[in-house]
């Protein structure tokens, strides 16, 4: 008797996500991953722009004009005339000029003073009703033991029907041949019992791995933590089985609205009516065949007609 393997996946939590990229190197060197795609933007620090089918982890740049947490009665907003936009000085700060807050000056002359990034590694979020596995003619897409969803090379044929499918834009054809790729959350690491390489890569553990179950009861007490901290805005995504894709094997938490990250808000399984559509079409089909075999039992001998030029009897 073969015993149950657990579920695993991933748990990213953005807040402690330092941009580092360690991520996306451990990825592209352990899947020996094309270096395409890395030249920089011009706009962020980001130079890989999405996850594709040669960026299996993607770091996303967020800049943003808020702080990240609410603001307090220390620093910059202790003093009543802290800071006034005038030019004005603090009269607490008189004589104190080795002390001045650079930082604090240098966003009077920029007009704002509250600034954050959000950082996050995005990946494939190999959902419990994966659209992509359900469209696959050849079986390419398969879900392994562990509940993971992964693509097997060797068999796709280019078809294309899964890009289309994911709701969260994540799987792509690569140019060259047309075959499909994404995360395999390292399917052959995870038979020799060792950690993916990204989670292990990482320097803040904002990327964990583990049984899904034990993470989502780490997710929501981190939530807590960050609540009770001061940053209300602290929230789950992925996590809920009870949403548009039964639940993620890779979840966040996220700083901000889902669509800040670039994901969609409520994600819904693409094939989610491929069932009754089938059945309509069965439906229509049989009526069709009906409707002939109707058409013809009753059609009989069919009529003639006289020739106006057949000659008539006196």
């Amino acid at each position: 008797m073969t015993a149950t393997v657990e579920r695993v996946g991933f748990f990213t939590d953005t807040s402690v996500c330092i941009g580092c990229k360690a991520c996306e190197v451990a990825c592209k060197e352990w899947n020996a991953i094309p270096e395409d795609g890395m030249e920089l933007t011009g706009m962020s620090y980001d130079n890989t722009q999405g996850l594709g089918a040669s960026t299996w982890r993607h770091v996303a740049f967020i800049e943003q004009s808020k702080p990240v947490v609410p603001k307090t009665h220390q620093g910059r907003h202790q003093g009543e005339h802290q800071h006034q936009g005038d030019g004005s000085r603090n009269p607490q700060s008189e004589g104190a000029e080795d002390d001045a807050d650079v930082f604090a000056l240098a966003a009077q002359g920029s007009g704002s003073s509250e600034l954050r990034w959000l950082m996050s590694s995005d990946v494939c979020k190999h959902c419990t009703h994966a659209a992509c596995l359900d469209v696959c003619p050849t079986g390419s897409l398969f879900r392994t033991e562990f509940g993971t969803v992964v693509v097997q090379e060797d068999i796709c044929n280019g078809c294309g029907y899964c890009v289309p499918a994911c709701p969260y834009g994540v799987i792509e054809q690569r140019p060259d041949d047309g075959r499909a790729f994404k995360c395999t959350l390292c399917y052959d690491r995870l038979g020799e019992s060792q950690t993916p390489a990204c989670a292990k890569a990482c320097p803040t553990e904002s990327i964990q791995y583990g049984p899904l179950d034990e993470l989502r009861e780490r997710a929501a007490a981190r939530v807590e933590e960050l609540h009770r901290a001061g940053v209300p805005d602290a929230r789950l995504y992925g996590h809920d089985p009870d949403d548009g894709v039964g639940g993620d094997g890779a979840f966040f938490l996220l700083l901000d609205e889902p669509e800040v990250y670039g994901l969609p808000p409520d994600p819904v399984v693409t094939t989610r009516d491929l069932p009754a559509m089938w059945k309509q079409a069965g439906a229509a089909a049989l009526t069709l065949l009906g409707g002939l075999a109707a058409a013809f039992a009753t059609s009989g001998k069919p009529k003639t007609t006289r020739s106006p030029f057949a000659r008539r009897r006196l």
